[in-house]
């Protein structure tokens, strides 16, 4: 034999071996997929969970003006339609992740190979399809290699299964949806209002890019923490996006000059809009769900169920509220701490050492520190030197939070320097809560002073006792009673002593119309109606108008020594302005599964408080309030206050509004109530003791606290022209038979008494 012979069946030997090495390797692949396929490595999705891929859904809860205000979750993943994701996410998703998207079925065969000749160094072979198989069925792939070599085949027939399932724009939404970017970010729709605080419909090409720039590996491209790593990333793919005529070279340029311009607006309970109605509201779920159980009898999971939510909250007038909150509170904040530099007790007043003490000693108790330790076995006496121990914490200003070292006892001292508020804002005719303003800072303060916190109410409950008097009398506001000292026996209603109510400011004489009585807090005029009326029956309207809190029936009501929470307040001051029909407040419309399927439809309930007559002669009395009374300054287009405290004045306010003023013992607790035909808003101030306040009358007067808050509120309502707060007047009743002009009145009833002069700050 040759050697040319010899060296032609060795090369065909070779050849032959080449081949078998080639159809054997293909057919141990093939043999892996049909292994893989049938399970051997482990149990594959059957056909339903590819159907129905598990996920954690967030509850979420939607405003009236169909925004999304918060959530619920263990994930917090809302997810969203395909329809409503903007085309620059789409195409940034493409050119970064998968160019051939639409070209393979699962599995791309060129980056396979490319993969596998240079080692992954050319990039890797994972398709979005393979990425979202990874992500429903078992999460990120094991460092072992052999097991990793397994998972990929799996991976490759579950994106096969996932091809033939759905379509590919169907895959691009569940992968944009599961995707974790974060920060509680938990798909798209997440992130998007996380980072920038939009719907992904409205990202602009350079956010969507940042975004698609994170699905290479979150942790490390975080926004929050890299920054300048992520903008680097973002480029990438805006390079991406070029490469594969998705923008121009010049587009490109121009946004890589930009910075991220994040807008971080997270979303667990302590932070975001409505902080404590969404903490309401959770509480509300979680025994609504215990009641209506699924149809298989399990109960659902707010956390996981993907319940959406309708709420009769108004986003716009929601952050309208938190605004005038803040913008007042912050202002007499700053005043409230200049006085308490002169107050060697700080931040109480009327208190002895010992008083203090115990004081203290019950926030100290009542504290999440404190319940923490002794849940967990701590003796008191380890607990106690705790609290005098100092330590790092971060502690509230109304400059942002502030860190420092400072004992838990000093920082619990330190917070009840602040004054806290409440708001609660109501359409009257439909009971819808339009803002709930529970707080100065859920973060830190998370007591709620809206449905939690009863304080006493002062002047602000004399409407009812004027109400109650007029339904059952038929009295004219034009009506006089005399401006003189007033006593109610101790036997006429079983009382330890006789009542003798004093005006605030020491003046009598003269009569006083109802109107101009109601308008300047006149007291004895008020203790004189309730007696007329008799306390029993002014209780009976209270509870008629929505009040449940347990009220004495004696004659000390009339002037406000009750304590009855913000939301019992409005409900009730709402009947006047619904022509006297309550409507409780009422704050869910509906609740539908992650389907949109109707679980639950809520209806106000309503009932007849008082004629229609009457609701409107209160109105006509809360008006003498604003243009002659205590709230005459949310008229005014000039004027100085103490140190600057009226935030946002003037408020030139020109339209009909009914109110009233508030102020308790010691300036406690400072309140006002305001009506407008389709808004009823009241709004209390005070601190979290009430021997926290302000020691003159001039600061710590309703209108001087709590007005404020209710003039920048409506301020900004009346700018939105799209929300359509009234300006109009009252709606009279057709057959009106009181009296309203009291040049009339008089000479119909021939009076001639003098009305008087009234003080404007004497509100108690």
């Amino acid at each position: 034999m040759t050697k040319k012979s010899s060296e032609s069946i060795a090369f065909k030997k070779f050849t032959k071996w080449i081949w078998r090495i080639f159809f054997g390797g293909i057919a141990i692949i093939i043999l892996i997929f049909l292994l893989a396929s049938f399970g051997a490595f482990g149990k594959l999705p059957t056909f339903e969970e590819l159907e129905n891929p598990e996920n954690n859904l967030a509850t979420q809860v939607i405003s009236i003006d169909n925004k999304t205000i918060g959530s619920y979750f263990k994930e917090n993943r809302s997810p969203i339609k395909y329809k409503d994701l903007p085309e620059n996410l789409i195409n940034a998703l493409i050119a970064t992740e998968d160019v051939r998207f639409y070209d393979h079925s699962g599995i791309d065969i060129r980056g396979t190979i490319r993969a596998f000749v240079f080692l992954g160094s050319r990039g890797g072979a994972s398709t979005i399809t393979q990425q979202l198989a990874k992500q429903l069925f078992h999460g990120e792939g094991s460092k072992n290699l052999p097991q990793r070599i397994i998972q990929k085949f799996k991976e490759y027939v579950i994106s096969v299964r996932l091809e033939r399932q759905y379509t590919k724009q169907e895959i691009i939404t569940m992968y944009l949806n599961k995707y974790d970017f974060l920060n509680q970010g938990v798909g798209i729709r997440s992130a998007s209002r996380i980072y920038f605080g939009v719907e992904p419909k409205k990202l602009t090409q350079e956010q969507a890019a940042m975004l698609v720039g994170m699905l290479k590996n979150s942790s490390l491209y975080n926004p929050l923490r890299r920054e300048e790593m992520v903008q680097q990333r973002r480029n990438v793919v805006i390079s991406q996006m070029n490469k594969y005529d998705f923008i121009t070279e010049k587009v490109k340029d121009s946004l890589q000059k930009l910075p991220l311009h994040l807008d971080v607006h997270k979303e667990d309970t302590s932070f975001g809009v409505a902080t404590y109605f969404r903490e309401y509201l959770r509480g509300f779920l979680k025994s609504w769900v215990k009641e209506n159980p699924k149809p298989n009898g399990d109960d659902y999971d707010i956390f996981r169920d993907g319940l959406k939510v309708y709420v009769t909250l108004d986003s716009r007038m929601q952050k309208y509220a938190e605004e005038a909150m803040k913008e007042h509170i912050s202002n007499l904040q700053r005043v409230f701490f200049m006085q308490q530099k002169r107050n060697r007790t700080a931040p109480f007043y009327e208190l002895t050492k010992k008083e203090i003490k115990k004081t203290m000693e019950s926030a100290m108790k009542r504290s999440n520190r404190w319940k923490r330790m002794k849940k967990a076995g701590i003796s008191e006496k380890k607990i106690r030197t705790s609290f005098e121990t100092k330590t790092a914490m971060k502690i509230f200003s109304w400059k942002g939070d502030i860190d420092t070292i400072m004992s838990p006892i000093d920082s619990i001292r330190y917070y009840k320097h602040f004054m806290r508020a409440g708001l609660l804002s109501v359409e009257p005719q439909t009971g819808h809560v339009k803002a709930w303003v529970g707080g100065i800072n859920y973060k830190h303060f998370q007591y709620d002073h809206v449905k939690q916190g009863a304080r006493q109410v002062g002047s602000t409950f004399k409407p009812f006792v004027y109400a109650t008097a007029i339904n059952q009398l038929q009295l004219s506001p034009c009506y006089e009673l005399p401006n003189t000292p007033y006593t109610i026996p101790k036997e006429k209603y079983g009382m330890p002593k006789d009542w003798v109510p004093k005006n605030s400011n020491g003046k009598y004489g003269g009569m006083k119309t109802l109107k101009n009585a109601l308008a300047n807090s006149v007291n004895v005029i008020t203790a004189q109606l309730i007696d007329m009326a008799t306390p029993k029956n002014v209780v009976r309207l209270a509870q008629n108008l929505g009040i449940k809190s347990e009220i004495q029936e004696v004659p000390s009501i009339a002037l406000g020594s009750v304590d009855l929470t913000l939301y019992e307040m409005v409900g009730a001051y709402g009947a006047f302005a619904n022509k006297g029909m309550y409507v409780e407040p009422m704050m869910i419309l509906r609740i539908e599964d992650k389907n949109g399927t109707v679980l639950a439809d809520f209806t106000p309930k309503t009932k007849e408080a008082l004629s229609e007559e009457s609701a409107y002669i209160i109105l006509n009395l809360l008006e003498g309030v604003t243009t002659a009374g205590s709230g005459q300054r949310l008229r005014s287009s000039a004027g100085v206050y103490p140190d600057s405290i009226m935030s946002g004045y003037p408020y030139k306010f020109k339209n009909p509004i009914a109110g009233k003023t508030g102020t308790t013992q010691n300036q406690s607790d400072g309140w006002f109530m305001g009506i407008v035909p389709n808004l009823t808003t009241g709004v209390w101030v005070g601190g979290d003791d009430r021997a926290t306040h302000f020691v003159d009358i001039g600061r710590g007067q309703g209108a001087s606290m709590a007005l404020p808050i209710w003039g920048l509120y409506m301020k900004k309502c009346y700018a939105d022209e799209s929300l359509k707060i009234s300006k109009k007047p009252f709606d009279k009743p057709a057959n009106l038979k009181i009296e309203l002009d009291c040049e009339k009145y008089k000479k119909e009833n021939g009076e001639n008494g003098d009305e008087g002069t009234g003080n404007i700050d004497d509100e108690f």
